[in-house]
């Protein structure tokens, strides 16, 4: 199967460098672009990240942005959605559109409030158990990356 759709994941200041090559493994096998954003929590190089990714790093493209400002200039026409926990509109909601934009947090904190405050209409959520934190980063991006790929294919 050939995936035409181009997603657009966004790591911002991801913590666990497994997360991220797992991430970068989903991004290769779903043709979806890769943004890392900010201070990243490890090196790009490290063995982990590597390990994780394994032998799909040349098959995804990957991206460094030094802030989530500088992405919005690169593509003021693309929609950037916002994975929360803090929001009550589901993922599911959402009509995907080709070259949107999912931006998830880094795993200790989540994005930050005031930009989901400034953005709420494009935050979005996986639905969980009442008293539960969060779901792994790397199955959160694979939950909403095949939903939309769902819609669009």
């Amino acid at each position: 199967m050939d995936i035409k759709t181009k997603l657009n994941i966004v790591l911002f200041e991801p913590e666990i460098p497994q997360n991220t090559g797992n991430i970068a493994r989903l991004a290769a096998c779903t043709n979806s672009n890769l943004y890392l954003v900010g201070k990243l929590g490890f090196s790009i190089d490290s063995r982990h990240v590597k390990r994780a990714g394994l032998d799909y790093w040349d098959s995804v493209h990957i991206e460094r942005v030094e802030s989530l400002e500088k992405l919005w200039e690169q593509f003021p026409n693309n929609r950037f959605f916002y994975l929360t926990t803090k929001s009550k509109n589901l993922y599911t909601d959402i009509e995907f559109k080709d070259g949107d934009f999912l931006v998830f947090g880094p795993e200790t904190r989540g994005l930050d409030e005031n930009l989901l405050k400034e953005k709420s209409e494009y935050a979005i959520t996986i639905p969980m158990q009442n008293g539960q934190r969060s779901l792994n980063l790397s199955n959160s991006v694979a939950i909403v990356v095949y939903e939309a790929l769902r819609q669009l294919m």
